[in-house]
């Protein structure tokens, strides 16, 4: 069975399921597609998956899967409305027994770690399988679910979409097909595997009115194209160009798509409605919330236009009201702005703390990098091992933490570094990437997006630090049109991953005797081989930044530094190596089933850049969209690791101390902390210095006899 990429756990309300169960009752035998309805557009954003896997993200199980729903023995199909009520039938029960499973699971380990009795640990792990089991099934029908909800009705073939373009205002939609080779260009595949077609049509490249009536294409949510479209629209068109497109097909459909819901004018109406929801679902923070002018429009052409003649305006002005909070209350966060969201992140918390549990039981040593002989690329058997499960499992998460952690905290410069030896490796892994958690899950795809113009980089020079980022210059490499607005948060941070380094390098240099500074850089390379096992790059490559600062990598204590700990360098030198080597390193082995992971964003924004190498149109024109469709590709990652979020148990006091210090050496310069500090210098012995003199003394006299 296959996982959902959409990241939906278990935490489903059972209220919503009946309701929703209620709704696909009562529209049994209706044939038509109704109007849009807030049970049939809840949650309309296609999602990550959509835009990584394409046309792949349904397979031929899910095909056949569908293809026998709702059948009986004495018909060979059933209506679609059929089949929609008994996969909700199915999919409600199946979540209301893996919801309870998990409670019982929860119940058994906490007797099991009071009592340990024999039958509780014999009974520990067939739940555990039947756990699995049951998440797969789970998934699997949420999968069966999102392709049926995209392969509604309300597309229309391709030769319609040049007349939506020109003649939105008539029905002659239905007639005669119409040329599309000005906005469209296709390449013709062979025989694919998901359906019987001998030859399926590709699209290639097109205009930008081509790409934005694309939308309205009968397969657009199927072939993973909305989604790619939403991440990478900004390339050929501005905010406000978009959503005049939205506004004027719902402006000349609006008035007759109740009349006969079987025509192209009620199709395009609801499908214009459909992805407005996805667009301001997914890319709120980015467009809208940046951009008032935008939002202010797209608010009273609903208030004036939409909510006087269809019921589904109210659900637009409520569903920005909710992501306008969501944005300026809890940004950053896991947590949705309605309480169905809320309920669904806590049951994919709990699921993936399950998971982590299930795999308590795997080494961490086979998660192993190592360079080979040479300073040559990860041999290709090791990259094999990178990516089997057992070796990216996280090690499980223990609550005794902030137990253990009785150190009262002062004021972070009073500490000083001491605290930093004196806690375990492991226990500010796990807080460091807690904090850049916290960062990376403010980000979104888009922000990776045209970086160039932000002033970022190679060799991890993103801006100068006497530049702020509202006086980078976007005129410079700006592959958006020149009225597209971009949010410039991935210079925030790359600037913070900057600070850690910093700190790191700082941390180290100023420590007095050789001694602590051995102490310290064996802390830090531990920290990072233990960030690196848990899948946290960004803090790993950080550390590794700090310590290949020149000031550093020749301080004397690199020479009496334990052999063993000198190796993790090599292995970190070798983990950089992996995540620059390919775009989708991290992404791959087995499909919806990612672990929880914390890329770099220098390395991902670096390989954006690689793809956004060379033009962006054909010799006529037109857009390359295969070009923009591998960008939306790699981009998605973002949102498929902010989908399985770290559940470490967190300390405050300790996340507070490492805050203070970063802060205080983030700006810091490393050469004068160690022009400050002698054991930063390499120390010839009195004695020795002495002898070495009188020595050459007796030679020269010896020289003049």
């Amino acid at each position: 069975l296959q996982s959902n990429g959409s990241g939906v756990g278990p935490g489903f309300a059972e209220e919503k399921r009946a309701t929703e169960q209620q709704d696909m009752i009562k529209r049994v035998g209706n044939s038509y597609p109704a109007s849009p309805t807030l049970p049939d557009f809840h949650g309309c954003s296609p999602g990550w998956s959509s835009a990584f896997y394409g046309a792949e993200c349904f397979d031929s199980q899910v095909h056949s899967y569908l293809k026998n729903l709702g059948k009986q023995k004495s018909s060979e199909s059933q209506n679609i409305d059929a089949k929609k009520v008994e996969l909700e039938q199915l999919l409600m029960m199946e979540t209301k027994n893996y919801r309870k499973t998990i409670k019982f699971y929860q119940k058994l380990l906490q007797k099991e770690r009071r009592s340990k009795g024999p039958e509780t640990k014999s009974m520990l792990p067939k739940l555990r399988g039947q756990l699995q089991e049951m998440k797969s099934k789970v998934q699997f029908l949420e999968l069966v679910k999102k392709y049926m909800m995209y392969a509604e009705q309300w597309g229309v073939e391709s030769y319609v979409l040049p007349t939506l373009i020109h003649n939105g205002k008539t029905d002659t939609m239905d007639a005669a097909p119409m040329d599309e080779s000005s906005l469209l260009l296709y390449y013709s595949t062979e025989k694919q595997q998901c359906n019987n077609q001998n030859g399926v049509r590709v699209l290639q490249a097109g205009t930008p009115l081509g790409l934005m009536a694309y939308l309205y294409s009968r397969n657009a949510f199927l072939e993973g194209y909305v989604q790619q479209f939403l991440y990478t629209f900004r390339y050929f068109c501005t905010q406000e160009e978009f959503l005049q497109f939205l506004l004027d097909r719902i402006s000349s459909t609006l008035p007759s798509a109740s009349l006969d819901p079987s025509t192209s004018l009620t199709k395009i109406c609801n499908r214009s409605f459909y992805i407005l929801q996805a667009w301001i679902e997914d890319c709120y923070s980015v467009d809208f919330a940046t951009n008032t002018d935008l939002l202010a429009t797209l608010k009273e052409f609903i208030s004036s236009k939409v909510a006087s003649l269809n019921g589904y305006g109210e659900r637009l002005l409520s569903l920005l009201e909710d992501a306008s909070v969501g944005k300026s209350g809890s940004a950053g966060q896991c947590s949705s702005v309605d309480k169905c969201e809320e309920e669904r992140e806590e049951g994919r918390k709990t699921l993936h703390s399950l998971c982590k549990k299930l795999s308590e039981d795997v080494s961490r040593k086979n998660f192993y990098w190592k360079l080979s002989k040479g300073v040559g690329p990860i041999a290709q058997y090791q990259r094999e091992r990178l990516h089997t499960g057992s070796a990216v499992l996280p090690k499980p998460c223990c609550s005794s933490f902030t137990e253990e952690s009785s150190v009262s905290f002062a004021r972070a410069d009073e500490v000083g570094p001491f605290l930093l030896i004196e806690c375990g490796a492991q226990q500010l892994c796990w807080q460091l990437t807690l904090l850049q958690q916290e960062v990376f899950h403010k980000c979104h795809p888009v922000h990776f997006l045209n970086s160039r113009a932000l002033g970022v980089k190679d060799k991890c020079v993103a801006v100068p630090k006497t530049v702020s980022a509202d006086t980078v210059s976007l005129k410079v490499c700006n592959l958006f049109l020149s009225k597209c607005i971009q949010d410039q948060y991935l210079l925030q941070l790359l600037k913070n991953a900057d600070s850690v380094s910093t700190w790191v390098a700082a941390e180290i240099v100023t420590c007095h005797t050789t001694k602590r500074q051995v102490s310290l850089l064996s802390k830090f390379l531990l920290i990072a081989k233990c960030c690196y096992e848990q899948r946290n790059f960004a803090t790993a490559m950080q550390i590794l930044t700090g310590l290949e600062n020149l000031i550093v990598r020749q301080l004397p204590a690199w020479k009496i530094l334990p052999a063993k700990v000198a190796e993790i360098m090599e292995e970190l030198k070798a983990v950089e190596v992996f995540l620059k080597s390919d775009s989708l390193c991290l992404m791959e082995g087995d499909r919806f089933k990612t672990l929880p992971t914390i890329p770099s964003a220098h390395v991902l924004a670096m390989h954006v850049q690689q793809l956004e190498t060379g033009g962006f149109t054909m010799t006529n024109g037109a857009h390359k969209w295969t070009k923009l469709r591998n960008i939306a590709k790699v981009v998605s990652q973002v949102h498929a690791f902010q989908e399985n979020p770290y559940t470490y148990a967190p300390d405050f006091k300790l996340q507070s101390y490492l805050r203070q210090r970063i802060t205080r050496f983030k700006d810091a310069d490393i050469s004068a902390l160690a022009a400050d500090n002698c054991a930063n210098f390499h120390q010839i012995p009195a004695e020795k210095h002495s002898r070495k003199i009188q020595d050459t003394l007796r030679r020269m006299k010896a020289t003049f006899q």
